[in-house]
């Protein structure tokens, strides 16, 4: 009887300590180097050198269910950590004072990527998923409103890609053009809140420019997350009322949840923030927990870099790269002009 090797595979578990251990590597050097580069940042090197390593080695199989989970809920913990920092008033204030811009950026973004969509031939559901994701948050919009019209596995595919290319575009040149344009830090944490596609890419070009632009930016942005939930309650209105008129040929209703669009980080963002204006948080432990929540945003920005495919995103096609392009620019422009109009600059 011949012996047998038996080959220990790993755990989930040790899959997703794996994965989180290579971004939390590759973060702690970011952070040193965005200590001495401070105009850069920290986040913009993490992402960059995450993009770099993950192209350039490609991470075994086994590091992908961690570095799924650092992009995705290492992010919102950070987000989350961020709100021990903040006061409920600060928070109240900065969204009110965003929500005409955040207003008139979605518009100009559902516009423009009809319009001009229309004009380069892209299909309607290929509009709706690039004109969502840079409305309101990048790949979770684009996610939330998926099983919502159920598009093709591709377009989805090419949304994201096109978003998230604009995404990297946004944290490296944003805060050059704030420093050029000479933005004050809380216009700037305005135009990064209401102009960039995903919360990471917010959160990472805000705090390279300024932790006051950082603030502001991360509540601007979460204010116009939660608008994902009145589009996707529109878009199931008209799904259905779509597959009601053509029952016989679209079967069933549309699978919406709102439980499932909800992002569920932003309440607990309110009640760390409702801790802190409860005095609850000793001053001393203050710039702790502001330095932890730096450095889980490093680690998540650069898990989110590792997970970028450059050759996926180069296969995706040259019409939904022109339509991301425009609207992007689009609602980068409407949201300096309206802030200029109104005074916020």
């Amino acid at each position: 009887m011949n012996a047998q090797v038996i080959h220990a595979q790993p755990t989930p578990q040790h899959s997703i300590v794996s994965g989180i251990a290579l971004a939390a590597g590759i973060a702690l050097v970011a952070l040193w180097l965005g200590h001495l580069l401070p105009l850069v940042g920290g986040p913009v090197i993490g992402i960059v050198l995450g993009i770099v390593v993950g192209n350039l080695t490609s991470p075994g199989a086994h590091f992908r269910p961690g570095i799924a989970f650092a992009g995705k809920y290492v992010l919102q913990c950070s987000i989350i950590a961020l709100g021990f920092g903040l006061s409920l008033s600060q928070v109240a204030k900065t969204g009110l004072q965003s929500l005409s811009v955040t207003l008139v950026t979605m518009t100009v973004a559902f516009l423009s990527a009809w319009l001009l969509g229309g004009w380069l031939g892209v299909h309607d559901k290929l509009k709706i998923l690039i004109g969502v994701g840079t409305a309101i948050c990048g790949g979770s919009a684009i996610a939330a409103v998926t099983p919502i019209i159920r598009p093709e596995d591709h377009d989805t595919a090419f949304a994201i890609s096109t978003i998230f290319l604009f995404n990297l575009v946004a944290v490296l040149l944003f805060p050059l053009l704030g420093h050029l344009m000479h933005l004050s830090d809380l216009g700037f944490g305005l135009w990064a809140g209401t102009a960039i596609n995903d919360t990471s890419s917010v959160v990472a070009a805000g705090y390279s420019y300024s932790k006051t632009a950082g603030d502001f930016a991360t509540i601007v942005k979460l204010t116009r997350a939660t608008l994902i939930i009145p589009i996707c309650l529109v878009l199931a209105f008209v799904v259905a009322a779509r597959e009601k008129r053509h029952a016989a040929k679209t079967g069933s209703a549309s699978n919406f949840s709102l439980a499932k669009i909800f992002p569920w980080f932003i309440l607990w963002f309110l009640v760390a923030s409702g801790i802190r204006t409860a005095g609850l948080i000793p001053t001393a432990i203050q710039p702790s927990i502001h330095f932890a929540a730096e450095f889980l945003i490093i680690v998540a920005l650069t898990a989110i870099g590792l997970s970028a495919n450059l050759r996926r995103m180069a296969a995706s096609g040259i019409k939904p790269i022109l339509l991301g392009l425009g609207v992007w620019v689009a609602v980068a422009v409407s949201s300096l002009l309206v802030q200029r109009v109104i005074g916020q600059l």
